[in-house]
């Protein structure tokens, strides 16, 4: 079987980890995936590895990013230290640690912040975000702002976004977008495609594959996708649309040939399976009328059911708000 893996938080930055992105059109047909737009700036890692007096401290950033349990997960020794509550890396998601394109990368992140996030209706730092991934795909707690750790991760994606200007953007940034199909996901055909294609990494259980079966804190080398040691019910990894976008442009890992209506369905699957509740949802998206179609918790105000909000079909939602985009994280 070839890998479906690595997909993970909100599954970080998600979410619940992603900067704000047109919501993509309904349509009858799945046509191909949006051209990159020529004011892009193309995709490109920094030329040299970190010099000069952060040095440390970005590596420090990216060892947070690539080994996120064993630095700040729930068996830390000092309690103090346990920041993530569950056993993820932030690689999981981002993955080669924000170095790949189309997958929630880091590189040119810098230069998106600050900006408005519809979820909590205000401007948000970098920083605000990456504490979003920490409470939600996380399922653990913020960073203090000034703490060695958060620094280091904004040193890190610092360094990545050393080449891009302020306000640019990047070819490659956050998750190509797809057409939506005309129908709703459908978790049933979900379950079967994930047993052929997705389950030699994530296990047939969906628990995932542990880089230590002794070490718990050692993470994962293929994550959970539900349960207790998953993203939790408020990571943008729990919605429909940007989950099945990640999963589109990324698996099976190093494979990714699933069809568009496919990432639907297995995105569909995954997410009707258990995992930790985040309290509070019917906080985010204060300003209704900026709250995305595929946001599976209430309070909505158009009328239309919790089952459709969690699966689709999207088009007659976006058709009744008269609005072609406006997904937000």
């Amino acid at each position: 079987m070839t890998r479906f893996s690595s997909f993970l938080l909100a599954l970080c930055l998600l979410s619940a980890c992603q900067p704000s992105e047109p919501e993509p059109k309904s349509s009858s047909t799945l046509a191909p995936q949006a051209q990159t737009a020529p004011s892009k700036l193309a995709w490109a890692l920094p030329k040299t590895e970190p010099q000069g007096p952060q040095a440390e401290l970005i590596r420090y950033g990216q060892q947070i990013i690539s080994q996120t349990p064993q630095l700040l997960g729930p068996d830390m020794t000092d309690k103090q230290m346990r920041y993530a509550g569950n056993r993820l890396s932030c690689k999981n998601c981002h993955l080669d640690a924000g170095r790949q394109a189309n997958a929630m990368g880091y590189v040119g992140i810098t230069a998106r912040f600050p900006q408005f996030r519809p979820r909590e209706n205000s401007q948000q730092s970098l920083a605000d975000r990456i504490n979003g991934c920490f409470a939600r795909s996380l399922n653990g707690r913020a960073l203090a702002q000034n703490s060695r750790e958060m620094q280091a991760i904004l040193a890190y994606m610092s360094w990545l976004s050393q080449d891009y200007p302020k306000g640019s953007k990047v070819s490659g940034q956050g998750v190509p977008e797809i057409e939506l199909p005309n129908r709703a996901a459908d978790p049933v055909r979900g379950q079967k495609i994930f047993s052929s294609r997705c389950t030699a990494c994530h296990q047939a259980n969906g628990q995932g594959l542990r880089a230590n079966p002794n070490q718990p804190s050692a993470g994962y080398l293929y994550p959970p996708l539900w349960g207790p040691d998953s993203f939790n019910t408020g990571a943008g990894m729990h919605r429909l649309i940007i989950s099945a976008r990640y999963i589109k442009a990324n698996m099976p890992l190093g494979q990714a040939d699933l069809t568009a209506e496919q990432a639907f369905d297995v995105s569909a699957y995954i997410n009707s399976q258990p995992r930790p509740v985040m309290t509070g949802l019917d906080k985010d998206f204060p300003d209704r009328k900026k709250k995305p179609v595929d946001a599976p918790f209430g309070p909505w105000e158009d009328g239309f059911s919790a089952t459709q909000h969690k699966y689709g079909p999207f088009g007659p939602m976006l058709a009744a708000r008269g609005q072609k985009n406006a997904v937000g994280n």
